[in-house]
């Protein structure tokens, strides 16, 4: 695996940690914004296949997770994520000016990363999604209709064929294997609709990743999200029985090379 170390920026509501994975002879840079109630450690082997691939990347643990700062999976504003990411691409740039930038959210990260290329694409070269919370994603009102939020945590099962995915995830301490919170589900909702009425990406390339057996966030939602989305550059890949982490499957050696075929479309001139 790559090499790695850390910042600590300023954020929004705290302190962020930002992971960065070098790259001395980088042609581009990489920012990974990760999914809810997980941490940008996880996206070490997909740092791995970047850095391999000619980037620099870096990726921030969001308020409220991981090592940064805040109440545990507490965002009353993905706006103010959004913001964070910002701050960490100023830091990216700084290290390597004029290299182009491109964009890589997962869940919760997409949305996040969807939201960020609405306002910032001008300065982006790509948009990668992977099972993008965007479009019709039903848990919001259902868990708001609720009185109490259930103490349902994410089934390790959900994420990938891969049994060894699912166990590391519950054996790692950063990752919250507690319920969700009234005021991250308004957020949610609220940050949807936002997405839903902010228009296309235009001439931004954007690659879209998805599992058929996404049971967290469904396909069809997701894809009513992505034609709102959606400019003049989409290229869409959809796996076959993979799951919702589509970066950690038992396929994922397809999933990569996607990517790195896009990527190489878009970054060679």
């Amino acid at each position: 695996m790559a090499d790695s170390h850390e910042h600590v920026l300023d954020g929004s509501r705290g302190t962020i940690v930002v992971r960065e994975w070098p790259n001395p002879r980088a042609r581009y840079v990489a920012l990974i914004v990760h999914g809810y109630g997980e941490h940008v450690g996880r996206y070490a082997e997909v740092a791995d296949v970047l850095v391999g691939h000619g980037a620099a990347v870096f990726g921030p643990d969001h308020l409220g997770h991981g090592k940064s700062a805040g109440e545990r999976v507490v965002i009353e504003d993905f706006e103010d994520v959004v913001a964070d990411v910002h701050q960490v691409a100023g830091l990216a740039r700084a290290a390597h000016p004029d290299l182009p930038v491109v964009l890589v959210g997962h869940s919760m990260g997409g949305l996040v990363a969807a939201r960020y290329a609405q306002l910032h694409g001008d300065g982006l070269a790509a948009l990668v999604l992977s099972g993008p919370v965007i479009g019709d994603w039903e848990l919001p009102r259902r868990l708001l209709a609720l009185d109490e939020i259930p103490d349902t945590p994410i089934s390790p099962a959900a994420l990938s064929r891969d049994m060894e995915v699912g166990l590391a995830y519950t054996r790692d301490p950063l990752v919250w294997h507690g319920p969700m919170k009234r005021p991250t589900v308004r957020a949610f909702a609220a940050m949807l609709d936002t997405v839903s009425k902010s228009g296309t990406i235009g001439r931004l390339p954007l690659l879209w990743l998805h599992g058929d057996d996404d049971r967290l966030v469904p396909l069809p939602g997701s894809r009513l999200g992505i034609e709102e989305l959606r400019g003049n550059d989409t290229t869409e890949r959809v796996y076959a029985g993979a799951r919702h982490e589509v970066f950690h499957e038992t396929n994922k050696a397809d999933v990569f090379a996607d990517l790195v075929r896009f990527l190489d479309g878009v970054l060679t001139p």
